[in-house]
């Protein structure tokens, strides 16, 4: 059975620091979802791999190098928006090479997984706050 609705594929990093805390970056204004947190990364391209387009995403927005075998796949969120459904996987690294830069305005903070569900974030990304409680 067909819903008629188009699935996208966008890739999630829970970047953890030494004390244990993750990086969340509010969504800027002009973009969808804007003033919403949510962990980096992005829509995957097509011929990328999930790895392969969260290490593009992570240098883009962050200005970090992320090795792919940094990358632990963790879990994913599966949500249905009015006009497509979002397919996420959301991979954990806590090794990366340079300082964390926000290149494209937006606004980022280190939270400590208990502190997530103080901040306001999109559908898709609620049920992971629980998980990564549960893991950290």
């Amino acid at each position: 059975m067909s819903t008629g609705i188009k699935t996208v594929l966008v890739v999630a990093c829970a970047l953890v620091d030494v004390d244990g805390r993750v990086l969340i970056a509010k969504r800027p204004p002009g973009r969808s979802l804007a003033g919403l947190w949510e962990f980096p990364g992005g829509k995957v391209e097509v011929g990328e791999t999930p790895e392969t387009a969260l290490i593009r995403e992570l240098e883009e927005e962050l200005g970090i190098i992320v090795k792919p075998a940094c990358l632990a796949p963790f879990t994913f969120a599966s949500h249905a928006y009015e006009t497509f459904h979002l397919l996420m996987p959301l991979f954990i690294c806590r090794k990366w090479e340079g300082e964390v830069d926000p290149r494209e305005g937006q606004e980022i903070t280190w939270v400590r997984a208990v502190r997530l569900g103080d901040y306001e974030m999109p559908p898709a990304d609620i049920p992971l706050q629980a998980m990564l409680r549960d893991l950290l």
